[in-house]
Parts: structure tokens; C-alpha cells; sequence
């Protein structure tokens, strides 16, 4: 009896032994996962969310490709050439938004608008091509028939219309490069993949700072990209919570010009009114930090013991609430074309401009013009903002989204004045 039972007693012991073990993993294993959550949340709560809006063809898109390129390691050679067949697509759509664009303005002026008649032909042959929704590579025949359109007289003055129509900011740049594009060899330079087109759709991300993710001075940023035309709005609203600044794009050039999607709608119109819902926003009024452990309460914790239960340890957690309202940075984008443009198409061709009058000439009346539709926007930011909201941090930006060295200068401005905001109500300024 005595031999059983001190059997069963090395048994017993054996058991808590391999019990005693696979507890002391366990808890390994679940200290391990609690060090890599601890460590992931300490991350994140120094990034800053960046959400980058606006209407359709606002360069938007431009403005975060050249974020991968000034702060990240760039396009590798298969990014590169993954871009080949949107520059294809880009100039198939090019010319044939030309050509049809021609024979509809002929219908009023043919001895302006209409096409030669040995290049009919050939206008025929690449607006059928357009309609396709898989373009052909772009060979050297093809790339020769679109250079002969894009330099007959009635594309020409076609093109110098193409607010009238939807032709693309990048006409110009890829019908002037169309032998470099059809080369066997080609491989897509950055200016290439700057100038594609393509739109937006769904939610893009990237992350980057401006001076360098290792160095202490600079933030880190996460930068959320959206598709602007009306049918992708929907997706905007997920993204809304927790942001540090909204960045704003408007087009200062397509005052003059109709959306995509809706040719009966000045885009400038669109932009406006897309602008002022934004600021409504109930949820970029304030930002919420986590629950967080307080380290010298977890030193004092209580220790409970129980002859059942064993030990067990209690902390208390602190909720700590920051109040932070969500910064505004609008960019007036594509001032090249605005400049180039503004001196020939009146300004008050947009019903939201109709009281502009022009007050001299050359670059004084561009730098007027500017600075009329900049005071617009300034005027609309606080007619749309509650007045327990026009203390947040509201900047205008001048840019050019395919300038790189204006870009890299204002987002080292952008950081600068969300650090400053920061260390303001961190109380350290």
C-alpha cells in the first residue's frame, strides 16, 4: 500500500513537473507577444496619418509618386516598366480625345477643325484603336501615324481647346517623346512615370519622412492616397478617423474646365464645394491617444494570493486623452499651367471667380490672379469651419506636383509645421 502510494505521490510530482514547464512556456510565449504588441504600439504612435484628398485630375496621385521618389528608395527597373503599358495607353487616349475632339468642332468650323484629308485615314485608324480597352504596344509605325495626327494643323488648334474637352495635362509631354516611347528597349524614365496617368482607385499608402527616418529630429509619416472622381468618395470615409492633416489638392488650372465624369460641372465648382464638405467633418475635430499602462503603477501592483488560484497580478490602466484637432493643408496645384493659362482664359469664366477683373499684365497680373483665388479659399476655410474649430493649423501651399525640388521644399515645410504644432501642445513651446 505504501509502495502505491508513494508511486502515485512521484507520479503527482512528475505531472506538476511537466505542468510546471508547459506554464513557464506558455507565459513565454505570451510575454514574447505582448513585447512585440508593446513594441508595434510604440511605433505607431509616432506616425502621423496623412490623408490626401480632392477632386479628379487634381494631381494628387503626382504629388504621392513623387513622395516614393524624394523620401523612399524610389522605382526599382520592374516598377519602371510596369508603367510602360499606362504611357502606351496614355497617348492612344491622347490623340484620339484629339481627333474626335476635331471633327466636332468642325462641324461648326471646318476650315479650322477639320482634318487633312490624307491624314483621315490614319485619325480613323488610332480613334479606333482609342475605343479599345486593350491598346497594342506602342511600335514605331503606330508611334510615326500619331505623330503625323499630332502635327496637322487642325489637332493643333484643337489642342490649344482642350478645356472644351478632356484632353489630359500630359498631351504635350508624351506626343513630343513618341519615338523614345516606341523603342524596343524602352524602360520608362521618372519624368515618364510622373506625367502617366492613371486614375486613382481604391486606397494606396505610403510611409516616409521627410529628413530621414533615423533621424530623431523628423517625423514619420503615413501618407493615405484615394481616388478623387465622385464614385470613389465612398471609400474616403474609413479613413477619417485618427488623422494628423488632411492635404488638400486643388487644381488652380481647370477653372475653366468640366469634370470627367460630369461634363456639365466646372471642375473648379467641384473642387469648391468638395473642399467645404471636407471641412465639415465632425471626426477631424479631435484625435484620442490609447489606453495606456502607467510604469509606476504597474511597479506597485497587487498581488492576490489564493491556495486554488495561485498568484495573481492586477495593474491599472490610465486613460490618457489628448485632444487634437486635424490640421488642414490645402495645396493650389499645377501653378505651371496656371500660368501659362491664366493671362488668356479670363479667370471668371468659373462662376465662383465671376467678380475678378484683371489689374495688369505679365507676371504681376499671374501673381494677382493667384492671389485672388488663394484669398477665395482662404474665405471659404472659415465660413465652413465651427468656430470652435478655426484655431487648428490651416496653411496654403503654392505647387506644382511635377516640380521635385517645390514638392521636397513644401513637405519639409509641412513637417516643420506639424513637429511645431506638436511640441505646442505637448506644452514644450
Amino acid at each position: 500500500m505504501l509502495s502505491i502510494l508513494i508511486e502515485n505521490m512521484g507520479l503527482l510530482c512528475s505531472r506538476n513537473k511537466h505542468y510546471n514547464e508547459e506554464d513557464n512556456e506558455e507565459n513565454a510565449q505570451t510575454a514574447e507577444i505582448e513585447r512585440r504588441i508593446e513594441q508595434e504600439t510604440k511605433a505607431e504612435k509616432h506616425i502621423q496619418k496623412l490623408l490626401l484628398l480632392g477632386a479628379g485630375e487634381s494631381g494628387k496621385s503626382t504629388i504621392f509618386k513623387q513622395i516614393k521618389l524624394l523620401f523612399q528608395t524610389g522605382f526599382d527597373e520592374s516598377e519602371l516598366k510596369s508603367y510602360i503599358s499606362v504611357i502606351h495607353a496614355n497617348a492612344y487616349q491622347t490623340i484620339k480625345v484629339l481627333y474626335d475632339g476635331s471633327k466636332e468642332l468642325a462641324q461648326n468650323d471646318r476650315e479650322t477643325f477639320e482634318i487633312s484629308s490624307e491624314n483621315k485615314g490614319i485619325g480613323e485608324k488610332l480613334s479606333t484603336i482609342g475605343s479599345r480597352l486593350d491598346y497594342p504596344h506602342l511600335t514605331k509605325e503606330l508611334a510615326q501615324d500619331i505623330e503625323t495626327l499630332w502635327k496637322d494643323a487642325a489637332i493643333q488648334e484643337t489642342c490649344a481647346r482642350g478645356n472644351e474637352l478632356q484632353v489630359p495635362d500630359c498631351a504635350h509631354y508624351f506626343m513630343e517623346n513618341l519615338q523614345r516611347l516606341a523603342d524596343p528597349d524602352y524602360v520608362p524614365t521618372k519624368e515618364d512615370v510622373l506625367h502617366a496617368r492613371v486614375r486613382t482607385t481604391g486606397v494606396v499608402e505610403i510611409q516616409f519622412s521627410p529628413v530621414g527616418e533615423n533621424k530623431r529630429s523628423g517625423e514619420v509619416y503615413r501618407l493615405f492616397d484615394v481616388g478623387g472622381q465622385r464614385n470613389e468618395r465612398r471609400k474616403w470615409i474609413h479613413l477619417f478617423e485618427g488623422v494628423t492633416a488632411v492635404i488638400f489638392c486643388a487644381a488652380l488650372s481647370e477653372y475653366d474646365q468640366t469634370l470627367f465624369e460630369d461634363e456639365s460641372k466646372n471642375r473648379m465648382m467641384e473642387t469648391k464645394e468638395l473642399f467645404e464638405w471636407v471641412l465639415k467633418q465632425p471626426c477631424f475635430e479631435v484625435l484620442f491617444s490609447s489606453i495606456f499602462l502607467c510604469p509606476y503603477v504597474a511597479c506597485a501592483a497587487v498581488q492576490i494570493s489564493s491556495n486554488s488560484v495561485g498568484s495573481l497580478t492586477f495593474y491599472l490602466l490610465f486613460f490618457y486623452i489628448l485632444v487634437q484637432k486635424t490640421s488642414f493643408m490645402l495645396f493650389l496645384n499645377k501653378f505651371d499651367i496656371f500660368e501659362n493659362k491664366v493671362l488668356n482664359a479670363p479667370l471668371n469664366a468659373c462662376e465662383w471667380f465671376k467678380d475678378y477683373q484683371p489689374v495688369s499684365t505679365g507676371k504681376q497680373e499671374i501673381e494677382h490672379a493667384y492671389e485672388y483665388v488663394k484669398k477665395k479659399f482662404e474665405e471659404l476655410y472659415f465660413q465652413s469651419t465651427a468656430p470652435d474649430r478655426v484655431d487648428r493649423v490651416f496653411k496654403i501651399y503654392k505647387t506644382t506636383a511635377l516640380d521635385q525640388k517645390l514638392v521636397k521644399k513644401t513637405f519639409k515645410l509641412v513637417d516643420e509645421t506639424l513637429r511645431r504644432r506638436n511640441l505646442f501642445e505637448a506644452g514644450l513651446l
